[in-house]
């Protein structure tokens, strides 16, 4: 298996994707136990007209059709931003074994930022968690998107 580091790469990838499509620039990516990424996407909630096209969610649907299965057993998920409360609770439903993330997401972030849904002692099934990941390359494509989006000049 390749480094925590080539996988966030590839997640910020799908990141950049989302920013050219004029989407949030978030990006994911899953991985199986065996280090091949089963899933990939990035933001597109203003395009597909659904509010629930996060890259996470999107990345676990693909890693899902792949694997035929939901549960996403053993597998990692590598997304550019900390998660929010809908795609943490699907983290948890799809049962994956380690979730790491780039930049914190001081609005909205469920697991260092706003609360700890992860630390919860209802759930009955736990994830691994690491953050900060390239935090630096995620928190600049978003500076990039608002900046452009307020009519600035690019950061």
């Amino acid at each position: 298996m390749r480094s925590d580091e080539f996988y966030m790469y590839r997640a910020l990838d799908q990141a950049h994707h989302a920013l050219a499509a004029g989407e949030v620039p978030v990006g994911a990516v899953v991985v199986c136990p065996e280090g091949n990424i089963i899933g990939a996407a990035y933001n597109s909630p203003i395009a597909t007209c659904d509010p629930s096209a996060h890259a996470e969610i999107r990345a676990m649907q693909a890693a899902g059709a792949q694997l035929g299965n939901y549960r996403l057993d053993g597998c990692a998920l590598f997304v550019s931003l900390e998660p929010c409360m809908m795609c943490t609770g699907a983290i948890v439903h799809a049962r994956l074994a380690r979730l790491v993330y780039g930049a914190a997401e001081p609005r909205t972030g469920m697991l260092e930022s706003r609360a700890n849904l992860l630390a919860q002692p209802w759930f009955n099934h736990r994830v691994e968690v690491r953050g900060g990941l390239l935090a630096s390359q995620s928190r600049r494509l978003l500076k990039t998107f608002f900046t452009l989006k307020r009519g600035g000049p690019e950061a």
